[in-house]
């Protein structure tokens, strides 16, 4: 599962093209994340924030900002904001899941505590809240404000659903919509919204976004049952041990005879799990093709976000954001 160098092109050229724009962005990230009278908060912020991250979602507002021609200062505050609702997202996931690893780290719950990352957490959100403010943009503050509630929602559905056999297609659809595809579109939205470009534009950068978003968990969640861990920066079969219905599950779920589906019953819905039934669980999903399967529908999903760029003008940067889609794919080529 190791990435060859043709795949990793479109992230290098792409940070490469935006360099100076998140050289800014670090800044006020690192401004805006310091606290006078509580210092564990920057101490657990940049815990994450610099634990090595490519930083993907501000690099799509600040390239959907630029390919619309947008020349102010405030895609940088955008940038910022969506990092740092990512990183408050991630640090309670953290909590939820009970990980103790993100990034191929300890996770800041495992180095300090739970109601450490889930208040810092908090601040996070606060802190993004202040610079979407400061774009003066209300039509901004109303796709992102509805992107974080959409996100908790997502999550939220994923308790009740992520553990039940009841789950199909459409409602983990509806899980990745909202835990991740909801922050990846409204990334790309508002950079061709404080561009003020045209609303086909603004369209098309929301659709993209979207369809990335989907494809991006997707492929996640087929690599944790096949990705090495220093690819991941995960353990392998977290998603397992989490008892999270996923994707590749759902497909084998949904072919399982009496025999299989009983073991799905104990493995996810009852939580008993045995020695050998992580690989085990790795053969129903390779006799149900559930892994080839998923990775069809991910490279469905790419193809609707390349396509969806298909309204805007011709650039460097368009052409780089294509790359960008295939490049998510190519991580379980």
């Amino acid at each position: 599962m190791s990435l060859d160098t043709a795949a990793v092109k479109p992230m290098e050229r792409l940070s490469a093209a935006l360099a100076q724009d998140m050289d800014q962005v670090n800044l006020l990230i690192r401004d805006r994340m310091a606290s006078e009278h509580a210092p564990r908060i920057p101490e657990i912020s940049a815990h994450l924030i610099e634990a090595g991250g490519k930083r993907l979602r501000p690099m799509l507002t600040l390239a959907a900002a630029r390919m619309c021609g947008y020349e102010g200062p405030h895609h940088v505050h955008l940038a910022a904001t969506v990092e740092f609702i990512h990183t408050a997202t991630l640090l309670h996931d953290d909590v939820v899941d009970e990980s103790n690893k993100r990034r191929g780290r300890p996770t800041a719950n495992l180095l300090w505590d739970n109601k450490s990352s889930v208040l810092v957490g908090d601040y996070l959100f606060a802190r993004s809240f202040q610079l979407m403010i400061e774009t003066g943009s209300l039509r901004v503050l109303d796709i992102l404000a509805n992107a974080s509630a959409t996100i908790a929602e997502g999550e939220v559905l994923q308790l009740t659903a992520a553990q039940s056999l009841k789950t199909d297609e459409a409602i983990y659809l509806k899980i990745v919509r909202g835990k991740t595809a909801a922050l990846f579109s409204a990334a790309t939205e508002v950079g061709g919204v404080i561009a003020g470009a045209p609303e086909e534009h603004v369209t098309a950068l929301f659709t993209y976004g979207d369809a990335l978003g989907i494809a991006f968990q997707i492929v996640d969640d087929l690599l944790d049952y096949g990705g090495a861990t220093a690819d991941t920066g995960k353990n392998i079969g977290d998603d397992f041990r989490e008892r999270k219905l996923t994707l590749p599950v759902i497909k084998a779920v949904a072919k399982a005879d009496a025999n299989e589906r009983a073991f799905w019953v104990r493995v996810i819905e009852k939580g008993k799990q045995d020695e050998g039934d992580l690989e085990h669980a790795l053969e129903l999903l390779a006799k149900h093709d559930a892994m080839a399967s998923a990775r069809a529908d991910a490279m469905e999903w790419v193809t609707k976000a390349k396509d969806a760029l298909a309204p805007l003008p011709p650039s460097d940067l368009r052409d780089l954001l294509i790359d960008l889609a295939d490049y998510v794919v190519s991580r379980i080529s």
